[in-house]
């Protein structure tokens, strides 16, 4: 007899927040931005450039950003410190409605540049299903530090994340070359943008995006949808405007 499995579907959203400053940097804007994550109510909150406990001095009040961000609306978060200066540390976040059953933050950074990191957790969906496995990215600037953290990245899903595990991979690429897609078909990912209109979103500046630098893939799902969000008021904070998607991890059978 044939299993019969339920489907389920997940909404994911990734943004680079900017250590809750505006795109000019002049204003600390994290209440708004929790407000209008909140509003896309999703299940996985993919961050970068987030700041942790030490963070900036407008952010004493709040704490955490991330602890911030999912307070009472996402039972469980990860967070991976990737730079501390002046007693301020920055890294990537995971907020999840799913219980996070394992978290561990990757060192991508080379030597002579800006730290770097891939955040990586395995979430606990049910007992019949497969763990979620999600990875939140921020690459460097130069393409050659590029290539070497997405092999980096093709190596870590190849021997970490199993093979009939549903893994999505989101955040910041800064590819705006765009030779992502090449570097990571290896590890079988596919970016949600480019399968669903030929080619990325773009992302940066928010204001007026041109670059298209921020990303969504996956690999092991059975469908996965990009979602629309408004200009306004994601424009006015961050310098990256945000992506979402609509992921269905199961076919029903």
């Amino acid at each position: 007899m044939r299993e019969t499995r339920i489907s389920r579907t997940i909404r994911v959203l990734t943004v680079n927040i900017h250590k809750g400053y505006n795109a000019f940097n002049n204003r600390f804007v994290l209440h708004e931005l929790r407000d209008a994550v909140r509003a896309e109510q999703s299940d996985l909150v993919f961050l970068q450039e987030v700041s942790g406990a030490s963070g900036p001095a407008h952010a004493s009040s709040v704490g955490a950003q991330y602890e911030f961000l999912a307070d009472q609306i996402w039972s469980d978060h990860a967070y991976g410190r990737n730079a501390v200066a002046q007693g301020k540390d920055h890294g990537n976040a995971v907020l999840s409605r799913f219980p996070v059953r394992h978290s561990h933050n990757h060192d991508m950074s080379i030597k002579g540049s800006e730290p770097r990191g891939m955040l990586h957790c395995a979430l606990t969906l049910d007992e019949h299903e497969p763990e979620l496995h999600v990875i939140c990215v921020h690459l460097g600037l130069s393409e050659s530090h590029r290539a070497r953290q997405m092999a980096s990245l093709c190596e870590m899903v190849q021997s970490e994340v199993p093979a009939d595990s549903p893994l999505v991979v989101a955040g910041d690429f800064n590819d705006w070359r765009s030779r992502a897609d090449a570097a990571l078909a290896p590890a079988g990912l596919r970016e949600v943008f480019r399968g669903a209109f030929g080619h990325h979103a773009r992302t940066f500046p928010a204001r007026w995006p041109w670059l298209r630098l921020d990303r969504i893939y996956t690999r092991g799902v059975a469908a996965a949808r990009p979602l629309p969000l408004p200009h306004s008021p994601w424009a006015h904070l961050s310098d990256h405007a945000p992506l979402a998607a609509e992921i269905d991890l199961l076919e029903a059978t």
